[in-house]
């Protein structure tokens, strides 16, 4: 007779908890790095944003390869035709961005400003339509849309400057923020899945 055992949530919270202590110095090392990398990709986003390109080429690239293998190891199952094809395009589109990584820049940029102005339409829409369900949060997801518009307003301002420096600048922001808000939001985790560590012991019951 085979046993099972259920997963207890005290004792993940503890584990993670206990996790995060051990490895404290790898997380904030880890947050300094991406801080660093930030500041240098909004420094030089140029350089910034032609190494996204290429990361993302050598992605594609790598992801169209493994889902032709992965096509031709199954092609009896159902959906041959339309793998076979997503992966094609996946590979075409990585060797695209490694041969021509400016031109490719160029794509990703106009990209981002589609994905800016279709996230700021959609989102404001959500907060209005359900602005009853979100009390008190809708008003936050509202100038959330509105910044997302004026992201997008102010690189097609910066047209075709902006080529340069757009996506190279969001990434260094993005690199800072998740460097700095990183271990703090371990320290957060670990003080919720450990709070002796944290709290007076009278405190907690």
């Amino acid at each position: 007779m085979a046993s099972t055992q259920s997963t207890n949530p005290k004792d993940f919270s503890t584990a993670l908890g206990k996790s995060i202590h051990d490895h404290w110095g790898l997380f904030l090392a880890e947050g300094i790095i991406l801080v660093l990398l930030g500041m240098a990709a909004i420094v030089v986003p140029p350089i910034a944003g032609l190494t996204v390109t290429i990361f993302i080429g050598w992605m594609l690239l790598f992801g169209g390869v493994a889902g032709l293998i992965a096509t031709f190891w199954g092609r009896q199952a159902p959906g041959f035709i339309w793998a076979l094809l997503s992966a094609l395009v996946a590979l075409a589109a990585g060797v695209v961005l490694l041969l021509w990584p400016i031109q490719g820049l160029v794509t990703l940029t106009y990209v981002l400003i589609a994905y800016f102005i279709a996230d700021g339409i959609l989102t404001i829409i959500l907060a209005v339509e359900h602005r009853r369900q979100l009390s008190g949060r809708w008003e936050w997801l509202v100038l959330n849309g509105i910044i997302d518009l004026i992201l997008a307003g102010i690189i097609i301002a910066g047209l075709p400057e902006a080529f340069a420096w757009a996506l190279g600048l969001l990434v260094g922001i993005d690199l800072v923020f998740g460097g700095a808000i990183g271990p703090y939001t371990n320290k957060q985790r670990l003080a919720l899945a450990r709070p002796d560590r944290f709290l007076d012991r009278s405190q907690i019951i």
